[in-house]
């Protein structure tokens, strides 16, 4: 076992709980000390964002978020009562994947939560949802491989800031025949702070995210240890995705419409939605 693997699992099998019957579990407010995080309100929008994430993914809320109250001491002879959640491992995973990746220990919890035999599944419900939710769930997956791709993309040799622009341009002008970054957002007419994956479809944020996975597996499996070989990779990966949709007879990317709504308006609302439910989940403290 790795160091890095040694510690992921030593933080987080250390608050992890075993019920009679043989089920882990994990509480919420255990794991936001874990995940660094200082103050519950701050955590509950992320365990918000897993919670609608689950919904999205065709999962009972109810089985993986389960409402309990717990007392807690309050000084050294003050206790009360308050809300707790019991997680499974999967609403742990939803937890990591939708906190802030600037947190090493979330990055370490996006390992350690990773459950690859929900995809098929995942698959499954997703064909059943609208578009909004859609791309709210490929969103949601292109966060976690832009992760992964920004780590392979290190490990070629991208390391400034300017040097990963450049690379990520690469991967645009190959799907887009040649557009960059702000060529896109210009065509999409966005404003200056708003981000171009979150006016995409749900058409063009799957192509997108092959682009990504592609490219993150091709770097990997080629031992790519260049920026300039990255970025050739990058383009080259995209270039052959492009050319798939033009032989398919499908639209191009750049010629899909723009969405109305932003991936964070849509959070928002769909949010609000569960919020207001009979099925009330979300903690107030």
């Amino acid at each position: 076992m790795s160091n890095l693997n040694a510690e992921e699992y030593k933080t987080f099998e250390g608050i992890k709980h075993v019920q009679e019957n043989g089920t882990e579990f994990w509480y919420a407010r255990e794991l936001e000390k874990v995940l660094d995080y200082t103050e519950w309100r701050n955590f509950q929008k992320v365990v918000d964002r897993a919670i609608l994430a689950c919904k999205n993914s065709g999962f009972a809320v109810s089985d993986h978020f389960v409402e309990v109250n717990k007392m807690v001491e309050i000084g050294s002879l003050t206790k009360r009562k308050v809300k707790d959640l019991k997680l499974t491992r999967y609403a742990c995973y939803l937890i990591v994947q939708n906190g802030d990746p600037r947190k090493e220990i979330i990055a370490l919890g996006q390992t350690y939560f990773a459950i690859q035999t929900r995809r098929q599944e995942v698959q499954d419900a997703f064909n059943q949802l609208d578009e909004n939710n859609k791309r709210l769930v490929v969103r949601g997956n292109i966060k976690q491989w832009n992760q992964l791709l920004a780590e392979a993309a290190h490990n070629a040799g991208i390391i400034t800031d300017n040097e990963f622009a450049i690379f990520q341009n690469a991967g645009y002008m190959g799907l887009y025949g040649g557009m960059t970054v702000s060529d896109i957002h210009a065509k999409k007419e966005l404003k200056q702070n708003d981000k171009i994956l979150d006016y995409m479809g749900s058409t063009e944020l799957i192509a997108n995210l092959f682009r990504i996975s592609q490219t993150e597996e091709k770097l990997k499996r080629d031992e790519v240890k260049t920026a300039a070989a990255a970025n050739n990779t990058h383009y080259q990966v995209a270039e052959k995705i492009r050319k798939a949709i033009i032989e398919m007879g499908a639209t191009l990317p750049e010629d899909l419409p723009v969405p109305e709504k932003s991936i964070q308006i849509i959070e928002r609302e769909e949010i609000h939605k569960l919020r207001n439910s009979k099925k009330k989940l979300m903690l107030d403290e």
